[in-house]
């Protein structure tokens, strides 16, 4: 493996363990790919650092259980957002189909 590869693999896996960030958050903290970031963290992190890529792991697993939660969140506040300022549900639809 290149070092510049082995050195993102390591800097990506220490963000993640560090911040308990996503997949998201840590590629756009890094300005790359969410397909990176998983190969990274899943395939070539336990070749290089087994007991960090068990850390990571966890973590991942933890937020892939609470994504469902965290979508219907920012669903939500969204939805409050656009009542605050009035809209009304037809506005949005009509919005999302370019009507307005």
């Amino acid at each position: 493996m290149k070092d510049y590869i082995e050195k993102r693999v390591m800097d990506l896996s220490r963000y993640i363990a560090d911040h308990q960030a996503t997949v998201r958050q840590a590629a756009k903290y890094f300005g790359v790919s969410k397909s990176t970031v998983h190969k990274d963290v899943t395939e070539r992190l336990p070749d290089i650092n087994q007991s960090l890529a068990l850390e990571v792991k966890k973590i991942l697993e933890v937020n892939k259980a609470e994504r469902h939660i965290r979508g219907g969140e920012a669903t939500k506040k969204k939805y409050q957002k656009n009542q605050e300022l009035g809209y009304k549900k037809e506005d949005i639809q009509n919005k999302r189909r370019n009507i307005i």
